[in-house]
């Protein structure tokens, strides 16, 4: 059997892995069920090269994996279904589609203030059981 390739991260912050809605993404993730799918964004100093190496390991029938510390020290790896580079003015940016372990996989439901929903009656009305209507 031949070897994975692995991209690794040796420095910085454990990645942030996001819902991804891309249509094409489900199609990649191959099983008997449907496994937790995600994008992350890595800085990188050579964006190119580490997609070139995604395709040939691709193109060789070998799986790419995302090798990465968690927040908790632990080293961690997700299957990479997809990869992109970005060129912004600050650098290069690797966006990666990812395979997560389901045992890894934390949901965190939430809402800001600023939701782009306009209270007509603020935040101070004060409905109790004394007030009349």
């Amino acid at each position: 059997m031949t070897e994975p390739e692995k991209i690794t991260i040796i420095e910085g912050p454990a990645p942030i892995f996001e819902p991804s809605l891309e249509t094409w993404l489900p199609g990649m993730a191959e099983g008997p069920y449907m496994p937790p799918l995600a994008m992350c964004r890595v800085r990188t100093f050579n964006g190119p090269a580490l997609v070139e190496r995604c395709h040939r390991a691709w193109r060789e029938n070998r799986p790419v994996s995302l090798e990465y510390r968690s927040p908790d020290g632990l080293d961690r790896e997700a299957q990479i279904l997809g990869a992109r580079n970005v060129e912004l003015d600050e650098g290069h940016l690797l966006l990666l589609w990812v395979r997560l372990p389901s045992h890894e996989v934390e949901m965190e439901f939430g809402f800001s203030d600023d939701d782009g929903f306009d209270d007509p009656f603020g935040d101070d009305l004060d409905i109790s059981p004394d007030t009349p209507f």
